[in-house]
């Protein structure tokens, strides 16, 4: 850098990095800063395409660290992602000839949350089955190793979205490969007919929907169904009826957090509870800004579905 400057040199470091590959930025957890530093200049991978393979090559497989739903251990679980097939798997035995899971590249996100999970290298993959949000959460104790899952599953998306959207260029599609949760973090909720009394809850804003669970990881061990959501809500645009209010209807009871939030939807009202006045601004301000996004056509058809959930 010193010889050459700073563009000079990312012109020739940078001169082949793929378009579905991660650049990090300030906010990103560590590892994916130092992998993106380690890939550049260390490795050269973006100057040497077939030092890429890792990542680019349609198929992978190896063994990750995953969260156990039953008693929360992590256990060596082998994993396979293969674009021909349009899916990642994980096997709980070597040798098992079917998968204990097939998560679709369509529906699939996956996003770092080491604090979460506990682990510097913590990845968390989220997937839809039968149309309900399930989460895993893995690792690898090789940072390297995982960051390579992230990227290799990010091009997955990146392949699929191509077939699906044929005319779009990489700048509209890179956006879509992954994301990061809009917010999360403990609110307090009531029931449908908000005589019930307040229960804490883990909430995560992903895009439209609003998940809650009993707490980060999901609770094991009671019931199969702890792997998924307790709970979702789909937001939609204020054009179709969906607006976000300060504070609480003035009968509400049954709340011991004092800072509450409204959610007014087409069908219902949403009553939330937060502890502190900093996370209810925080909470009302992820709401609004999907609230004054107007709606994409195949969000009508989430919508849609939302409405019909028994």
């Amino acid at each position: 850098m010193a010889s050459h400057g700073n563009d000079a040199a990312r012109d020739t470091y940078e001169s082949k990095v793929p378009p579905f590959y991660y650049r990090p930025t300030f906010s990103d957890c560590q590892l994916l800063r130092e992998q993106w530093i380690r890939a550049k200049y260390e490795r050269q991978e973006f100057t040497h395409p077939d030092k890429q393979e890792p990542y680019s090559a349609g198929y992978r497989e190896g063994f990750l660290w995953k969260r156990g739903r039953d008693n929360g251990q992590f256990l060596s679980r082998k994993f396979v992602l293969t674009e021909r097939e349009g899916s990642l798997k994980y096997f709980n035995r070597n040798d098992a000839k079917e998968p204990k899971a097939v998560m679709k590249i369509e529906h699939l996100n996956a996003t770092f949350q080491p604090a979460k999970i506990g682990h510097p290298h913590g990845l968390q993959v989220t997937y839809l089955k039968d149309n309900s949000t399930r989460n895993i959460f893995v690792y690898h104790e090789d940072g390297k190793e995982i960051v390579d899952w992230f990227n290799a599953l990010r091009a997955a998306r990146f392949h699929y979205l191509q077939v699906a959207f044929p005319g779009a260029s990489d700048a509209d599609l890179v956006p879509k490969l992954s994301r990061n949760y809009l917010k999360e973090g403990y609110m307090e909720k009531t029931g449908p007919k908000q005589t019930e009394g307040f229960r804490k809850r883990w909430f995560t804003m992903d895009d439209r929907r609003l998940m809650y669970f009993k707490d980060p990881l999901g609770l094991p061990g009671l019931c199969p169904q702890d792997a998924f959501a307790r709970g979702e809500v789909f937001i939609g645009s204020r054009e179709s009826g969906y607006t976000v209010l300060d504070g609480l209807p003035p009968s509400t009871q049954g709340h011991h957090w004092p800072h509450g939030i409204t959610i007014v939807t087409p069908e219902r009202r949403f009553l939330l509870a937060c502890e502190t006045e900093p996370e209810q601004r925080a909470w009302v301000e992820a709401f609004r800004k999907v609230v004054d996004r107007p709606m994409l056509p195949q969000e009508y058809a989430v919508e849609a579905h939302f409405k019909h959930k028994p």
